[in-house]
């Protein structure tokens, strides 16, 4: 089995640029997860960010896509579902969670937003040949 991400691809708050958006989620949300990366027994954080705003709805366009682009996805790794459920099961990840969840509604239009739980599995790496 390859490794648990949670996933989530975000808008942001329609109040911010972009510029405002990935400063704050780059820097100040950033900090607050780290703090919690304990509680919520993660392995790896990261996030991705939107390259100038035109290169994404051309890109989609080309293939007949939807060219509204979110703004951002983040990624939490586990080793195993197991992890997960024992993860947010704990009190310590539930006060994290909601702690993030409110720090999140600072920037992220959440009802525009998605999250859910994946399995990587690598199909290609140049650095790990099958």
């Amino acid at each position: 089995m390859g490794a648990i991400k949670m996933v989530a691809c975000v808008h942001r708050r329609g109040d911010l640029t972009l510029a405002q958006f990935a400063k704050y989620w780059r820097e100040d949300h950033r900090d607050l997860v780290l703090s919690k990366l304990p509680a919520l027994r993660a392995r790896r954080y990261a996030q991705n960010h939107l390259l100038p705003e035109e290169l994404g709805p051309s890109l989609a366009a080309a293939r007949g896509m939807d060219t509204d682009c979110y703004d951002g996805i983040l990624e939490l790794w586990w080793d195993t579902l197991d992890d997960v459920v024992a993860a947010f099961s704990s009190p310590e990840a539930t006060q994290a969670s909601a702690e993030l969840a409110e720090d999140e509604a600072r920037f992220i239009d959440l009802s525009r937003s998605k999250v859910f739980l994946t399995e990587e599995l690598i199909m290609f790496d140049t650095d790990n040949p099958r």
